[in-house]
């Protein structure tokens, strides 16, 4: 199903496309056809992005600084790229996350999360939806969520928070703004290794290859798997799917869930000895 042109005639903004998912998602689309946007809060890092688009894909990459976790910036954002005309697909990449014993965490550190992982996606979720329903369009959301949206997760509880209420944001919408034709759907991830979040939530060798060990797989992701399944659910022959979180981790959130999982340890001689009892 990945022919050249399948997203071409689509306008599809990816929030934190500057760098990780996000630019590896942004190419993919390109790549299939679809003009781009990025937005994010750091402006070297989305020029250097765009201008690497821009080579390869000529005209069909616009950037604009934006911290999501402001309104009225998000407002101005999207008024300013629906004067080129309005967007058909939006992909919800922008997030924050860091590891650390909940007991510690002040209000800020809480809010900073929160503020770009459930804020930031409610704004520009919004201000796209308003618009598409206005002018009785159909849209498309796509966002990156987490397994532990629902199982939860030591360590990252205002991540936790975050991404489960994407979800329920996800799920919500897509009941109400169906009957309207638009979509909304989420990825979860499991371990893509990416240069900035990977150095904040795996600190050593150690905890990298521990995690690694988790996944039935035996790897992690490739980032171009990820793009392949954003593809997918962003383009038209997905239609008949919505409300949905696609899980992409290895099988490794399913492995973590069941009680006995831990006996992919046991030896040959545990086994055997087990089979004598």
């Amino acid at each position: 199903m990945y022919q050249s042109d399948l997203l071409s005639g689509k306008r599809i903004l990816v929030t934190g496309g500057g760098s990780g998912l996000g630019k590896a998602m942004g190419r993919r689309f390109l790549e299939l056809g679809a003009e781009l946007a990025i937005c994010g809060r750091r402006e070297p890092v989305l020029a250097e992005t765009a201008g690497a688009f821009e080579r390869d894909f000529p005209g069909r990459t616009a950037w604009r600084v934006c911290d999501i976790r402001d309104p009225d910036a998000v407002e101005a954002m999207i008024a300013a790229l629906w004067e080129t005309g309005p967007l058909d697909v939006l992909v919800n990449n922008a997030a924050g996350n860091f590891l650390a014993k909940s007991e510690t965490l002040s209000p800020r550190a809480v809010d900073a999360v929160l503020g770009i992982v459930l804020h930031g996606t409610a704004y520009v979720t919004l201000a796209c939806g308003r618009r598409w329903i206005a002018e009785g369009r159909p849209g498309n959301v796509l966002s990156i969520v987490a397994t532990y949206a629902w199982s939860g997760s030591p360590f990252v509880v205002p991540s936790a928070m975050a991404k489960a209420g994407v979800l329920a944001m996800t799920r919500s919408l897509a009941v109400e703004w169906g009957p309207k034709d638009i979509r909304l759907n989420a990825i979860a991830p499991g371990p893509f290794p990416t240069e900035g979040a990977w150095q904040r939530l795996v600190p050593n060798q150690e905890l990298e290859q521990a995690w690694k060990a988790r996944i039935p797989l035996g790897r992690f992701g490739d980032h171009r798997e990820l793009a392949d399944l954003a593809v997918f659910l962003v383009n038209d022959r997905s239609g008949y799917i919505t409300g949905e979180v696609v899980t992409i981790d290895g099988g490794e959130w399913i492995k973590g869930a069941g009680q006995f999982s831990v006996m992919d340890g046991l030896t040959e001689e545990d086994w055997a000895a087990l089979r004598k009892r």
